[in-house]
């Protein structure tokens, strides 16, 4: 692991905000980091209120899609909600038609096959809504790329409403609207939503011309923070505002699907790290594994038995992804070896035989083991489909732009992305991608990183500074956990290997004059003989708590140890 620590705030700036606050140095050093300067910036920070969202009609084309679903509504019109088969997709399509269905009947949803159609908005799906009478078709978390299916659709006088927030090609679809915050001609002030996020802006502009206020809204938010988490949005701005709502809503008056969920799993209340481990893969498991309209049952189910039975078939599913995608994950390393291809700058493997629904969770697990850009294909009809993952600080998505020659189509984001390709193509992308990573990396990337806050010594942590880290939740990208080093700790004596295959690692450490803590090292059972015989080391670590027979106290969760 590469140890990073972060630049040191100016003292100035960290001292008078420390006044201001009357906190700890460390407390207003992480503060500071996180560019809260300010009285009034950390009052936004640990305050965040639903009154600071922006005005939704200042992303390009809100009005004229706003426009278009009144009119549908006013006509007696059909309404499809159509989107992605993946956590955000089938959020999205959840919030879009629950609030649509809430005071107009002629809205059903659709969700593509993964296998059968594949990512985005597909001529099948249009041809469903023609056959069925839709007239207007509202697509989430997709369509930003669907020149030649928007166009398509308007042979069949269907008209199309994007919501989308991935990166636009050159062209856009000529669709009613389009609201993608990334649009070079869109001015809206945070471009960061997901497609969940975009769709709420719509309902929101929407609820807006009824007289609605945002905490009519509040019951959507659930919705909107799972997407948050589970598509690794940045959770600053407006992402941290509705994620900190939609937390509220999930611990305290959950929605049918979530509370089943929940109900399975017993825990009393979740982080959006819970929600991002626990919630987020059971949804996507259906969509992976049978078809996302399973999520969308679940999530817009609004009785708690039904939901029970819809959230007993999703929990199978997933139980069947985990089996399926640990199963490929060691044939994927066992070709990595027999083709001898360890010792590259990225990985990219493929077999007709792998379920497609896993691709993607594989490649992260890859990157677990060989850390860089990966890809894992599969076939797919009759061509081949890949998931590809990135490490920290490399964006995958420029390089299969300059690998565009050997693919068919793709599309994502900076550190996750899907595409397709022939199959006669598939050796000459495979050694592109190598070659254009190889010349565009910095080689420091491939190494993981610990970005490290601050150094403190064990004495400033207590149940008031654990209390105030909690409130800088919810924690992403853009806010991540606070990591912290110390260093001259030692072991207590006691420190051992623990876990069923004895690989994590448990200590009690201490400092000169200090308090003992408790230590917890996932992962990590191989370094015991850095802290044996009570010698002094340094950890890097976030500060959590332990929840043991009705006790709770503080524990360090190391992230790595070194001498």
């Amino acid at each position: 692991m590469r140890w990073t620590l972060k630049p040191k705030p100016k003292q100035e700036t960290v001292s008078s905000l420390q006044q201001a606050l009357q906190v700890e140095p460390a407390i207003a050093s992480l503060l500071v980091q996180r560019g809260i300067e300010t009285f009034d910036q950390a009052k936004y920070f640990f305050r965040p209120s639903l009154s600071d969202l922006h005005d939704p009609y200042l992303m390009k084309d809100m009005d004229k899609a706003v426009q278009r679903i009144e009119k549908a509504i006013s006509n007696s019109e059909n309404i499809l909600v159509y989107g992605d088969y993946d956590v955000d997709g089938t959020t999205a399509v959840s919030l879009m038609s629950s609030y649509l269905l809430s005071d107009y009947p002629n809205v059903a949803t659709y969700i593509p096959d993964r296998y059968d159609e594949g990512y985005g908005v597909s001529f099948k799906g249009i041809d469903f809504a023609s056959d069925n009478e839709f007239s207007l078709i509202i697509a989430l978390d997709c369509g930003i790329k669907a020149i030649d299916k928007v166009a398509y659709a308007k042979e069949k006088n269907i008209d199309f409403i994007i919501c989308d927030h991935h990166r636009p090609g050159d062209k856009i679809p000529d669709a009613v609207a389009v609201l993608d915050p990334k649009q070079d001609d869109c001015n809206y002030p945070f471009d960061e939503l997901c497609g969940c996020g975009v769709g709420f802006k719509l309902i929101q502009a929407l609820a807006a011309k009824k007289g609605q206020t945002i905490d009519d809204l509040m019951p959507y938010l659930d919705l909107v923070a799972t997407a948050i988490g589970a598509d690794i949005v940045p959770i600053i701005g407006e992402n941290r505002i509705l994620a900190y709502y939609g937390m509220l809503v999930i611990n305290s008056r959950p929605r049918a699907g979530f509370q089943a969920i929940i109900n399975q799993v017993k825990k009393d209340s979740l982080t959006i790290t819970d929600v991002v481990f626990v919630i987020a893969p059971r949804i996507n498991a259906a969509g992976r594994m049978k078809h996302g309209q399973y999520a969308v049952d679940l999530l817009t189910e609004k009785n708690v038995e039904v939901a029970e039975q819809y959230a007993t078939e999703i929990e199978a599913f997933n139980l069947d992804r985990r089996a399926t995608d640990k199963q490929i994950t060691q044939e994927a390393l066992q070709q990595i070896e027999d083709l001898k291809d360890q010792d590259r700058m990225t990985t990219v493997v493929y077999s007709a035989n792998w379920h497609k629904g896993v691709i993607g969770i594989v490649a992260s697990r890859l990157i677990e083991t060989y850390y860089r850009p990966t890809l894992v294909f599969t076939k797919s009809g009759d061509k081949l489909a890949a998931s590809a993952r990135s490490v920290k600080g490399f964006d995958v998505y420029n390089a299969l732009e300059a690998c565009s020659e050997f693919i068919e189509q793709f599309g994502g984001h900076k550190y996750a992305a899907g595409l397709t390709l022939e199959e006669k193509n598939y050796e000459a992308f495979k050694q592109k991608f190598e070659e254009v990573v190889a010349s565009t990396i910095d080689k420091r990337l491939l190494t993981p990183e610990i970005v490290i806050d601050t150094q403190i010594d064990l004495n400033a942590i207590n149940e008031k500074f654990y209390r105030i880290l909690r409130q800088f939740e919810p924690f992403g990208p853009g806010n991540m956990s606070p990591v912290f080093m110390s260093d001259n700790l030692k072991d207590t004596g006691y420190g051992k290997c623990v876990g069923e295959d004895k690989t994590h690692l448990r200590l009690t450490v201490k400092q000169e004059g200090t308090p003992q803590l408790v230590c917890i090292g996932f992962g990590l059972g191989n370094k015991l003989d850095v802290i044996k015989s009570q010698q002094p080391f340094k950890a890097a670590y976030s500060v959590d708590e332990n929840h043991w027979q009705g006790n709770v106290s503080l524990q360090l969760k190391l992230q790595d140890i070194k001498a």
